[in-house]
């Protein structure tokens, strides 16, 4: 990272950090293994970069006045009636590979967003509420590093229940390597069960 005081670095360097750390869970995937559904309302590693790319795309475009060049990839912010959850999985004309590619395009094109206005930039939200759809670029950005942090929370649950690949980072996870994890998570179950 560069020079800590500059604000807008800062936000830059962890809004990066936090699409790498999303990306990286499909690594290694088959296309079948990051579209399985994960949970029980059918979360699955594939959507949610599908709909970090669209939160990317939405927030640094149009709230901004700019537009990403192929709008015709992107799904329409607002999810529809006919299929509310249009942008929380890969449609069968859509591959992981491509999805990855085009969210590294949408990645671009958000970073050009930040760097090329102040971080007192006016933009407005159009989907949010009345009285709160005029920001500021700061907010935003603040506000997509938290929904995508929440949502790479997931992905390494996901990614974790599915082969135990764990950390921020593949290479340097900070997750110990040789841990006994079996004994840890009796140890924490015999605890728990203590307020059984």
């Amino acid at each position: 990272m560069t020079d800590p005081g500059d604000t807008k670095a800062a936000l830059l360097y962890y809004l990066q950090a936090t699409r790498k750390g999303l990306l990286w869970k499909l690594d290694g995937l088959s296309e079948r293994e990051a579209r399985l559904p994960r949970t029980a309302t059918g979360n699955n590693l594939l959507g949610l970069v599908k709909h970090c790319l669209n939160v990317e795309a939405g927030y640094f475009g149009p709230t901004f006045g700019r537009e990403f060049p192929t709008p015709e990839e992107l799904v329409p912010f607002q999810a529809t009636e006919e299929d509310p959850q249009a942008d929380f999985y890969a449609r069968e004309d859509e591959t992981k590979d491509g999805l990855v590619e085009l969210y590294r395009r949408v990645g671009i094109f958000a970073d050009q967003t930040i760097e090329q206005l102040p971080l007192d930039a006016p933009g407005r939200v159009p989907w949010w509420r009345p009285g709160a759809q005029d920001v500021t670029l700061h907010q935003i950005i603040v506000h997509v590093i938290s929904d995508l942090a929440r949502h790479a929370g997931h992905a390494d649950i996901m990614r974790e229940q599915h082969d135990a690949a764990v950390g921020l980072r593949r290479e340097g996870t900070g997750i110990p390597a040789d841990y006994d994890w079996p004994a840890y998570v009796a140890k924490l179950t015999k605890l728990a069960d203590r307020f059984a």
